[in-house]
């Protein structure tokens, strides 16, 4: 029926605006007045003047208008109410579009005195009473009323003060003040109307008991004395006034007290119960005879039948002191709606009941007591299913969120972190769909592929994939503006999980793995053991590690630390390479991969044509106690000259270290073998035999041109060379003195063991020679006096302990012997006759 609407309810006009049509729009309401102009309705001026605005669980909006509201027109009990919205996309209504609709509504008879009690408001009209007499006087001049009362208007029948009673005091106010104080004032051609908002300043809370009598009631109040509260005390809020108007040149008072009901309402047994008392006594004072004429209730202003109430299971009572209603919590009439409490979710049922009570007193003859009172349970906390329903065809995460209420809307959803509208969210990859039941509530799918950055994925097990989705939801309730959020945690598991694979390889020299890499091991890292295999700590050892995303390829000597030997026969040696792929965060081992190849036996042996001999022993799997430093030859003074973890090489020449030889017509065979003996045990626990032979009757054809060589020469030229000289420790050359060790403290005659280094350019071709060495007396090169200790590259044969060099060998650390130079001195100092010369 459009955007709007109305419907009459006794003396109340309802205007309902339609949720579908305002959802998601700002709007502003106005009240337009008989001429035409349009007021803008707020809080201050809908309680001041007759209007109620409310809000449903369905977020529809409904306005109650009095019948002697403001600005409607009152006319033979047919008032007129005409309002104005202007609604808008935006906040500051640009571009508003503005709907108007008045509504007529008949009412009557009117009751000598009516009350009605709003949520923001209590309002009293009362009857003009004028008696006869007076109205056969003949009116003044208006001048001279004015004269009289200068405050008094000269219009008929207006209102003049009012006077509010209070225990302690009475105060009067004309009707202007009383506008500005925020109390509503108005007169009919019949009636006295008082309005007055719950907030105002002589508002008073009186507690009225349930178990008063009337008679009691009466003459307690006869007495100005206030009722004591009894067993079931209601509070209401009270305004005893008097209202003073002009009729010709008459002043005449009408009693304009109001009462409404604060409290009064309780839960228990998933019941609520609400208590009306009969006998208020602001309302029955002078009062001497009272009589119920009629209690009827009903819910959102309409009145409801007796079988109407039982079909609900209301129930309605009235008894002798009070009027008590009660409405099972969750019944129909009523709704749910949703509470936030410290960011907790709950539920509250709110029903909007209202009573009339009519009753006769020699007083006021009929009086007529509307209540309007909404009532709201205690929130009780509510549970958020979640629903996880994975579809696998289309790789998506389906979560329902829900159900909610319907004044619950999603607003933002919390992604890694950062809070994202419900609009954007699609740029992250998620779908949003909002679900509408015939109920009126609500569910949000939230569907988020499977490859999604924000899906947490990680490996279980075998073929399965652990798939997370953690977001936070953002929820707002309307019209309280209320937040709350709901995690959201979602598991998947699925079958798609792609292991890595790997292939190995050797080429004779080296052992290779390649693995292709799956979907599951992006986080995984390779290692040796507890060893992390980087690009740094392979370069280390001489080892080739590559990696493009895709394939991961480890290239690594046979002879390396890392290689384990299992097994070894005299025509093959099987070596092995072991890789582990870990948990990048956990450190949990993913996945072994190895590689094995047979090697021959000659990878371990070298021999030379000149009788040199260089073999490499390795330690077997299972002799982990093998110190392989402690590996001899036959001749036990034969030790390694480099040894690491697992292997010991040997560097002799064939007529040393007990090696044995046989010959034949043909060749000379030198055997030795590498032992390995535990402390006080004569008999080997580790033998390794190897031979080498060498032809003894050779011929060859080898043409031959003799030619006068040139002598050497050496094209003087300019560089730049980067030297290092170091200080070692021990002969073996295997540590050096630090920066922090220095100066060196030594005897005399203690040997000091010298290296010097070719750092720049590291060039093959290159030889280093040294020249002359001398020491002096000083850290100053140039200072006296010195002593040479090599001259011209030879050692100074005028020196008591001369110059010794020592041969440097390849090793893992020297790459290019000839770059090196290693020679000892012994301990001296500068003497000068027979005393020290010290600096």
């Amino acid at each position: 029926t459009g955007p709007m609407s109305l419907e009459c309810l006794g003396n109340l006009l309802r205007i309902t605006l339609s949720a579908e049509y305002f959802e998601d729009k700002y709007l502003s309401l106005y009240v337009v007045d008989q001429s035409g102009t349009a007021r803008e309705l707020d809080e201050a001026m809908a309680a001041q003047c007759g209007y109620t605005v409310t809000y449903n669980t369905w977020r529809s909006i409904e306005l109650h208008a009095s019948a002697l509201s403001c600005h409607s027109h009152l006319q033979k009990d047919v008032f007129t109410v005409t309002i104005q919205i202007k609604v808008s996309h935006t906040p500051d209504m640009s571009n508003a579009t503005t709907h108007e609709k008045s509504a007529s509504c008949q009412y009557g008879p009117w009751s000598p005195r009516e009350l009605i009690c709003e949520s923001n408001y209590m309002e009293v009209s009362v009857r003009k009473e004028v008696p006869q007499s007076i109205k056969d006087f003949v009116q003044d001049e208006p001048e001279d009323w004015i004269l009289v009362f200068p405050e008094a208007k000269a219009e008929e029948a207006s209102i003049w003060q009012i006077v509010f009673h209070q225990p302690e005091e009475k105060r009067a106010l004309l009707v202007s003040n009383a506008w500005s104080a925020g109390y509503g004032l108005n007169t009919t051609d019949s009636r006295v109307l008082l309005r007055v908002p719950y907030t105002a300043a002589q508002v008073q809370l009186l507690e009225v008991g349930v178990l008063l009598l009337a008679q009691q009631a009466a003459r307690l109040c006869r007495s100005n004395q206030l009722p004591s509260l009894q067993d079931q005390g209601i509070t209401f809020s009270v305004l005893r006034s008097s209202t003073f108007y002009k009729y010709q040149w008459v002043i005449l008072m009408v009693d304009t007290a109001v009462a409404c009901p604060v409290d009064g309402v309780d839960y228990t047994n998933k019941t609520i119960t609400w208590t009306v008392p009969k006998y208020i006594p602001p309302l029955s004072a002078g009062v001497t005879s009272f009589k119920d004429v009629l209690v009827e209730a009903g819910v959102d202003l309409h009145k409801l039948s007796a079988k109407e109430m039982a079909s609900r299971k209301y129930v309605l009572l009235n008894e002798l002191k009070a009027i008590i209603m009660k409405i099972p919590i969750g019944a129909e009439g009523g709704y749910y709606k949703t509470s936030v409490s410290n960011g907790q979710l709950g539920i509250k049922y709110t029903i909007n009941l209202f009573l009339e009570h009519q009753w006769e007193d020699n007083k006021w003859r009929l009086t007529k007591h509307t209540i309007i009172k909404e009532i709201e349970t205690p929130s009780e906390q509510a549970e958020v299913t979640i629903t996880n329903n994975l579809n696998l065809s289309a790789r998506l995460m389906n979560v329902t969120v829900g159900t909610f209420l319907p004044d619950v809307e999603l607003v933002n959803l919390t992604i890694e972190g950062v809070a994202v509208a419900v609009p954007e969210a699609v740029q992250h990859g998620y779908q949003i769909h909002r679900t509408r039941y015939a109920n009126g509530s609500k569910a949000y799918e939230i569907q988020v592929p499977l490859d999604a950055p924000s899906v947490k994925k990680e490996y279980m097990r075998e073929d399965m994939r652990a798939y997370t989705l953690n977001v936070t939801l953002t929820f707002i309730t309307y019209p309280s503006s209320e937040t709350f959020a709901v995690p959201v945690i979602a598991l998947s598991a699925v079958k798609d999980a792609v292991l890595p694979s790997a292939r190995g390889f050797c080429d004779g020299r080296n052992l290779h793995l390649i693995i292709t890499r799956g979907n599951v091991d992006q986080n995984w890292l390779p290692f040796i053991s507890d060893w992390h295999l980087t690009q740094e700590a392979a370069q280390k050892y001489n080892y080739i590690l590559r990696d493009n995303g895709t394939h991961l390829a480890i290239s690594v000597p046979f002879l390396s630390p890392h290689v384990s030997y299992e097994d070894f026969h005299n025509s093959a040696i099987k070596a092995s390479f072991h890789l582990t792929l870990k948990d990048g965060i956990t450190l949990a081992q993913r996945r072994d991969f190895s590689v094995s190849c047979i090697f021959s036996p000659s990878e371990l042996i070298q021999c030379l044509p000149n009788g040199t001999v260089i073999i490499t022993a390795i330690k077997l799997v299972g002799g982990e106690d093998l110190d392989t430093a402690l590996l001899v030859l036959r001749d036990r003074q034969c030790k390694p000259s480099l040894v690491t973890e697992k292997t010991a090489t040997f560097k002799f020449n064939v007529n040393t270290c007990g090696t044995s030889r046989k010959s034949n017509s043909t060749t000379m065979t030198y055997e030795n073998e590498v032992l390995y003996f535990r402390p006080g045990n004569d008999t080997p626990i580790y033998q390794l035999k190897f031979l080498c032979s060498y032809a003894v009757k050779q011929s060859a054809d080898v043409q031959h041109e003799s030619k006068k060589n040139p002598p050497p020469s050496i094209k003087p030229g300019f560089g730049c060379l980067t030297l290092s000289l170091k200080l070692f420790k021990e002969k073996s050359y295997s540590e050096p003195y630090q920066e922090s060790e220095y100066p060196v403290v030594k005897y005399l005659r203690e040997a000091l063991y010298f290296e010097v280094e070719l750092l720049q350019p590291k060039d093959a071709r290159l030889a280093l020679n040294l020249d002359d060495c001398w020491t002096t007396n000083s850290q100053s090169q140039d200072s006296l006096p010195q002593w040479h200790i090599l001259n011209h590259g030879c050692e100074n044969n005028k020196d008591s302990y001369r110059t010794v060099f020592h041969t440097v060998d390849y090793s893992l650390r020297v790459k290019f012997p000839q770059h090196f130079k290693r020679f000892e001195v012994r301990m001296f100092t500068f003497v000068q006759g027979t005393s020290l010369i010290q600096e």
